[in-house]
């Protein structure tokens, strides 16, 4: 079965035809990265995970965090799991790990903005 696929890798937007039984085989891209998303999407679909953290004493009452890595599709939900039971206490610095291995995925949680402690001066 063939599965029509649209690139992200680009702002071209290239429509991907892509063999499900055979994902090497991946046609209407317009460069190699396409090849290799159609091919990755249809064999091992993954993802980046963006959220936010509720921060204790902190100027902001959430950081912006993100995976490591991409992680595969049907994890996503486990890492979100983990994000909205997470609690961190301020001062947060962007590029702050707080979380090892999301959700068993081997992708960290990385802070992605700055939170101060309340009533710190700068």
């Amino acid at each position: 079965m063939i599965r029509e696929i649209t690139c992200i890798c680009c702002p071209l937007g290239c429509r991907l035809s892509v063999d499900e039984e055979h994902p090497e085989k991946v046609s209407g891209n317009g460069c190699p990265r396409g090849a290799q998303y159609g091919k990755n999407e249809v064999a091992d679909p993954r993802r980046t995970v963006t959220a936010s953290v509720a921060v204790e004493g902190g100027e902001l009452p959430a950081v912006s965090v993100k995976t490591s890595r991409d992680v595969p599709k049907g994890r996503i939900f486990a890492c979100m799991d983990a994000i909205h039971a997470l609690r961190v206490f301020a001062p947060v610095k962007a590029g702050d790990v707080l979380l090892t291995d999301c959700a068993g995925t081997g992708a960290d949680l990385v802070a992605t903005k700055t939170v101060e402690k309340r009533g710190q001066d700068l």
